[in-house]
């Protein structure tokens, strides 16, 4: 997300993106006095604790990051009289539900990483600021850590793979999630040059691929796609090291024989209504935005990124109007 964002926001104004060494979320009074350094009139968190079994054992940093760390950026914007564009999850619901969630549902983690979540948005929404939380899902990229490239990297280490079959949601490609909030953001800054124009459409907002599938599917889909790649593409290089499939054989397996140390929601497909009758946005669906991983010139990719850019908050100064 961040490598994304830092991509396209420029063409809102002057951009400071600084990486997870230059600006560590578990260091509250650097955190605040950058902010009160840079004067931006925009600030865009794509940071966040996002190693969802990793934080059942580490509750303290996750809610840093994930809790702590958004009320401080909140609070700091308010005080600008800026305004604060925030990324949240899909885990903040339980999954007892059978159909898409709306923004109005009850939330109900059922593990850390969701609690700290709802705890970020909970903070920015009490503080009175003018904001934008994204709540996406299943996120996915050709860089970083996540699910598509760890499917590509496993494929080349074993004959056999054992996906889960009973959690079902909409994998959401970074780029897609960058591009609609850049949309947007341009949209919002058209009418004035400062957080006023933020307005009504202050709010909470689902943003997620269309359509739904399970890991077990997406995975099975990835492999398909990767059949017919190009050598050329080269993220799929770097995700295989140049090694070929080996992988025989997907196997469906429930969540409760994949044995993780983390409950997750069995289904947490989020309804994107809001988002298009505000704003008149529709992402593409999963398997669009997956495609286009693949259609991807290797040449025509995004600009280098930060080392960390997934730690790191944004700050955007005058914005174009």
């Amino acid at each position: 997300m961040g490598s994304e964002l830092r991509r396209l926001l420029p063409g809102l104004g002057e951009v400071i993106a600084p990486d997870r060494h230059e600006l560590d979320l578990l260091d509250s009074h650097k955190l605040c006095r950058i902010v009160r350094q840079v004067r931006p009139q925009l600030i865009v968190n794509a940071a966040a604790y996002t190693a969802v079994d990793a934080a059942e054992a580490d509750k303290v940093n996750a809610h840093a990051i994930n809790g702590e760390a958004p009320a401080l950026l909140a609070e700091e914007a308010r005080k600008l009289g800026a305004a604060l564009v925030h990324y949240s999850t899909d885990y903040i619901f339980d999954g007892s539900k059978n159909t898409p969630y709306d923004e109005a549902d009850q939330a109900n983690p059922l593990n850390v990483y969701g609690r700290t979540k709802l705890a970020g948005e909970e903070a920015i929404r009490g503080c009175a600021v003018a904001h934008l939380i994204f709540r996406t899902s299943w996120i996915y990229a050709t860089r970083g850590k996540n699910f598509l490239l760890t499917i590509l990297r496993l494929a080349t280490e074993r004959e056999d793979l054992k996906i889960v079959c009973d959690q079902t949601g909409s994998p959401t490609r970074a780029a897609d999630i960058a591009a609609a909030t850049f949309k947007i953001l341009a949209s919002i800054y058209e009418s004035r040059p400062d957080a006023s124009a933020f307005g009504k459409v202050t709010g909470t907002y689902h943003m997620t691929a269309a359509g739904e599938t399970t890991w077990y599917d997406f995975a099975k889909t990835i492999l398909e796609q990767a059949a017919s790649a190009s050598g050329e593409l080269s993220w799929f290089v770097a995700a295989t090291r140049g090694r070929p499939f080996i992988t025989q054989r997907v196997h469906p397996v429930t969540a409760e024989e994949y044995r993780s140390p983390t409950r997750r929601p069995a289904y947490s497909v989020l309804s994107n209504l809001r988002l298009t009758r505000t704003f008149g946005l529709a992402l593409p669906t999963w398997r669009d935005q997956l495609q286009q991983c693949f259609a991807l010139d290797h040449l025509a990719g995004p600009s280098p990124a930060p080392e960390n850019p997934s730690e790191s908050a944004m700050f955007a100064r005058k914005p174009i109007g």
